[in-house]
């Protein structure tokens, strides 16, 4: 049985949906349910078993479940860039990381784990995901840092040959909309156009960005789904690998993306930056991808106009966006 460890999540149930697509539903879903409305991403999906996330790592280490489990996509963790609790994050994204990997090295069992763009930083030292880079990276915040240290684990002690780290930029679409503020820029600017009539975007503080000129780089998550189940098949592949377009995209271009889906007139207002976020802002992403298509992967990345146009009319406009358009997601 496939282990999707936070499958109620944004990606993790994005990928349950993609196993399902492809006919394969024997899955076993790991995750904390909480008090939000995350459940409503298992409506309709299809897997073998439910979970919990303490019950799961320590029925592991009994080694409880060793003619259960197969392989582990360890999608888990808190991915709140503003959380504060050092200690949570360390114990929550790092040591559980750690439990599950040690686990999957003892009994040979494959390990595929996000980990995150945020880890490059500032970007000044680029977005390559070659593994020799890692020690030089710094990143800006805390839940990026405990993301960091396990890279850095799993490369000095000669683990990435074993395993798949997934550098995840910055997916939006369906099944995010329990991830309050650390939803996308595309859900958030629905929502403002939808109560307001515009969108609201940071003023830059650097002068070579002109305010909304801020780059990232946009991912489907459709896209990031059909990356990762690649990268899981190709039994072949180890190491980190960026999961990203390859291409730098403007929050300018993404806000006139989602009034031309809506059909509505561009009305952008730019505001203030907070500034608690002013020195840890990053300016522009871009995943390096090269890796990536030199294992194999060629298929044709779904651009920013398309995916916002499918997310916002085939999820964000119909009746119930967890559901979205019966007919396209059949």
């Amino acid at each position: 049985m496939l282990v999707i460890t936070g499958s109620a999540g944004f990606i993790g149930s994005a990928l349950v949906w993609g196993f399902n697509r492809r006919g394969f539903d024997d899955i076993l879903i790991v995750d904390t349910l909480g008090s939000n409305e995350k459940w409503k991403n298992l409506r309709n999906l299809r897997f073998s078993d439910f979970m919990d996330k303490t019950e799961f790592i320590e029925r592991l280490e009994k080694n409880e479940l060793d003619e259960i489990v197969d392989d582990i996509i360890h999608m888990g963790a808190c991915s709140d860039t503003m959380e504060r609790d050092a200690d949570f994050l360390i114990h929550n994204n790092y040591e559980y990381t750690k439990r599950i990997a040690l686990w999957c090295l003892r009994k040979g069992k494959r390990l595929i784990y996000a980990s995150s763009a945020a880890t490059y930083g500032d970007g000044s030292r680029g977005f390559s995901d070659d593994h020799s880079l890692l020690p030089s990276l710094k990143p800006l915040n805390m839940y990026a840092y405990s993301k960091h240290l396990f890279d850095l684990w799993a490369y000095r002690n000669g683990y990435l040959d074993k395993m798949v780290g997934l550098k995840y930029f910055n997916v939006f679409g369906p099944n995010e909309y329990h991830k309050g503020e650390m939803r996308s820029l595309v859900h958030k600017a629905f929502e403002q156009v939808k109560m307001e009539g515009k969108i609201k975007l940071f003023k830059s503080y650097k002068p070579q960005f002109a305010h909304g000129q801020q780059m990232r780089d946009f991912l489907y998550i459709k896209d990031a789904v059909d990356m990762t189940i690649f990268l899981y098949e190709r039994k072949e592949a180890s190491g980190i690998f960026n999961v990203g377009r390859g291409e730098a995209r403007s929050f300018y271009d993404l806000a006139v993306a989602v009034f031309k889906a809506l059909g509505k007139p561009e009305n952008i207002e730019f505001i203030d930056m907070p500034l608690e976020i002013r020195d840890k802002y990053q300016y522009r992403t871009q995943a390096d991808i090269r890796k990536l298509r030199q294992l194999g992967y060629d298929k044709e990345i779904t651009p920013l106009e398309e995916a916002v146009r499918e997310y916002i009319q085939y999820y964000l406009l119909q009746p119930d966006p967890y559901l979205g358009n019966e007919k396209e997601r059949s």
